[in-house]
């Protein structure tokens, strides 16, 4: 069985949509990789921890990560169970168009200068309707580009491009708390699970999360789990179960959880994905 499952789910003039799933066999750093073009890739199942240079970052469904032309990274998965992301590539020149310029590099082709940006639950939305639409072929070319653009713009725009200022050693507090609540989603942590897992006082480990991601950490727990269901929603037909899968503690908790952070029901996503 190959370690990777591409589909590919859109290719206009504009942009190359493709659906990657890793089976994240490989828990130590892979052999050294590069992608031909700069990538925008969605993570929205599982999590992986990608290595450039000197540098690391966690991927899971809060975050878009930056792959860019002629980059080299390995890739490590410290949590089992694979992962899977929505991968974007559009041209140069929308890119050098959609992008703030505090964000590309002055080399000659148009680059990211960092490897990731924390995304809203807005663009998590907006990532299940695309890939489910797109897979389901419910969707025409010229909304599925327009909704891809509006992603982009919300992924890439001044307020996601915020730098939280932080240490090296804070930043990797805050990637080992993210494995662990990976780990197990389903989980009710406390924050003295967490403190026990990661050492430190509960206290400093919420004021350093908050530091580096700029959300507080169980807002940032919640909507991994949310991102979960919008991946997972579309194979329940019971909703009680799928809430008590993620750890909610009821079908209303999870409902009102889900409407606050994506504005409709559960079942109105679901009804979208189906009809778009």
């Amino acid at each position: 069985m190959p370690e990777f499952d591409v589909s590919h789910l859109l290719l206009t003039d504009t942009i190359a949509v493709h659906d990657v799933v890793c089976r994240g066999t490989c828990r130590h750093r892979s052999a050294e990789e590069s992608a031909s073009a700069t990538h925008l890739v969605f993570p929205y199942r599982g999590l992986y921890v990608r290595h450039v240079g000197g540098d690391q970052t966690v991927a899971d469904a809060n975050h878009v990560l930056f792959f860019n032309a002629d980059e080299t990274y390995q890739v490590s998965h410290p949590v089992e169970g694979g992962d899977a992301s929505l991968s974007l590539c559009l041209p140069e020149s929308m890119l050098r168009e959609l992008a703030p310029k505090s964000l590309l590099n002055d080399h000659g082709n148009p680059g990211f200068c960092r490897q990731h940006l924390r995304i809203d639950a807005r663009a998590q939305v907006l990532v299940a309707l695309l890939r489910h639409s797109l897979t389901n072929g419910t969707i025409d070319p010229l909304e599925a580009e327009s909704l891809l653009l509006t992603l982009v713009c919300r992924s890439l725009g001044p307020r996601q491009a915020h730098r939280h200022r932080a240490t090296y050693a804070r930043s990797r507090l805050a990637d080992r708390i993210k494995l662990l609540l990976a780990s197990d989603l389903s989980r009710r942590w406390t924050l003295a699970d967490i403190a026990a897992e990661t050492g430190g006082s509960p206290v400093y480990l919420t004021q350093i999360f908050r530091q580096v991601e700029g959300v507080p950490l169980y807002r940032y727990h919640l909507h991994l789990r949310l991102a979960r269901a919008l991946d997972m929603i579309a194979r329940y037909d019971d909703l009680t179960a799928l809430a008590l899968d993620l750890g909610f503690s009821s079908h209303s908790h999870f409902t009102a959880a889900f409407r606050q952070a994506y504005g409709r029901s559960p079942t109105a996503f679901t009804r979208s994905t189906r009809n778009a």
